[in-house]
């Protein structure tokens, strides 16, 4: 149960974390919901996922690269500039939670 609500709190901290530029931004309440949505639910995707005996560094920005790239694909339709920044995003932030888990210990 301990490490349900630290993976929650992961996942409201790194959403929030994503969230603020664009509620700055002044983005619509969809994209802002869906930008949340992914990032609450990426660390339990990290956390439970093993790649190829992959080491820890780098399994959470590839994992947070790659599943990403959907929504990357339907953003760059309206606005081309944007797909590279929400890479990098996603993958810093997959990293982010990576560092955690491994100095969480899991």
């Amino acid at each position: 149960m301990e490490k349900f609500i630290i993976t929650c709190m992961m996942g409201i901290v790194i959403g929030a974390v994503d969230i603020l530029p664009m509620v700055k931004m002044k983005l619509d309440k969809y994209s802002i919901a869906s930008a949340f949505v992914f990032y609450f639910t990426l660390p339990f995707i990290i956390l439970n996922t093993e790649l190829f005996h992959m080491v820890w560094w780098i399994k959470g920005g590839l994992l947070g690269g790659i599943l990403a790239l959907p929504m990357i694909i339907i953003v760059s339709k309206e606005d081309k500039k944007s797909g590279l920044p929400m890479l990098i995003m996603s993958t810093m932030l997959g990293e982010v939670i990576s560092i955690l888990a491994y100095l969480f210990s899991w």
